[in-house]
């Protein structure tokens, strides 16, 4: 593992003295600054963004298809104040670099494993975690492997139970079936565009008109850089892994019994509401919430998913009056 880098670090709430705000207006306003950087882990240049006192306990925000850490951008200041909060860029997403003499192999299991390199180089050994979407498997992998570093679970649409799964994944299971060309031009042509990006995010939304633009738009064209829409057609048939471990995950909620709060998108057609209610079966104590919007709850209910955060963890004894020293850099 490469020795942990910082080669990107300035702050997305913190502007120049030419601009609007001062550092120093930012500090007096109370806004925990978020700031951004790249570290070697895994030998991948990863990105992330972090807020927060770095004594303060870790929560580790892991996104999903197609976006990257630029969805918690809203999320992050709402919990910086009393929590330090990590969000890496997955290797395939975002702004993390990987480089081509890497070889890197996307599936889940290798993100899995990179983000566990993250965490080392981090030196982060205690942390609630996060997950939608993708960062589901992938957080779920990584707390199968050190169930006794993760505090909490909040599961915002990341589905491990087969119930969960919705008629929108038909392409999709087609695709595991029969992994042949023609069926990867079926995904290319209907899920890796800009349309397909768009109603992601906007499906099952009251307002569609509401959702901030600067979202899919920003996803749509990382999704065009050369080579990328190959990894996620890869990704895309790969998923069919996590599928097959979600016993094993199921496994794990019994034996570690973390704290679980399942928050979720009602209208969601990929993650439905079968898929939140299943965590009880294995951890009777989770909390389940429903919130009247799609796939991407965090663009329209930001408020409520920090709201419900902040009291689940201080419920569990997660907060700062609990703090255990935990060294992130």
């Amino acid at each position: 593992m490469s020795k942990a880098t910082s080669r990107i670090n300035r702050s997305t709430f913190a502007p120049e003295s030419s601009e609007v705000f001062s550092r120093a207006t930012v500090t007096q306003l109370g806004i925990p600054r978020t700031s951004v950087h790249q570290v070697d882990a895994d030998g991948v240049g990863l990105f992330y963004r972090a807020a927060g006192d770095e004594t303060a306990p870790v929560i580790l925000l892991l996104h999903g298809f197609p976006t990257s850490s630029f969805m918690f951008r809203e999320l992050i200041p709402r919990l910086a104040s009393d929590y330090r909060v990590i969000a890496p860029d997955l290797p395939g997403f975002g702004f993390t670099e990987v480089p081509a003499e890497r070889k890197y192999a996307y599936s889940f299991a290798g993100l899995a494993s990179t983000l566990e390199a993250f965490t080392a180089a981090l030196k982060i050994d205690r942390y609630a975690i996060y997950v939608f979407d993708y960062g589901a498997p992938t957080g779920f992998r990584l707390a199968m492997a050190h169930p006794d570093r993760v505090t909490a679970i909040v599961s915002q649409n990341g589905n491990a139970y087969e119930e969960g799964l919705g008629d929108a994944w038909g392409p999709i299971r087609k695709y595991w079936a029969t992994p042949n060309a023609e069926n990867r031009e079926v995904l290319r042509k209907n899920i890796l565009t800009r349309e397909g990006t768009r109603w992601q995010y906007t499906h099952g939304v009251s307002n569609p008109e509401s959702v901030p633009p600067e979202s899919y738009t920003l996803d749509a064209a990382l999704l065009e850089r050369p080579g990328n829409k190959e990894i996620q057609l890869d990704l895309f048939l790969d998923y069919a892994s996590n599928v097959k471990l979600y016993p094993t995950f199921q496994e794990y909620f019994r034996k570690a019994k973390p704290p679980l709060l399942a928050i979720w998108g009602k209208n969601d057609p990929f993650f439905i509401p079968a898929g939140a209610e299943a965590f009880r079966k294995d951890l009777p104590n989770a909390k389940v919430q429903f919130l009247d919007t799609g796939h991407f709850a965090i663009e329209t209910h930001v408020v409520e998913i920090a709201a419900a955060m902040k009291d689940f963890l201080a419920t569990n004894g997660i907060g700062r009056r609990r703090a255990e020293r935990v060294v992130s850099r």
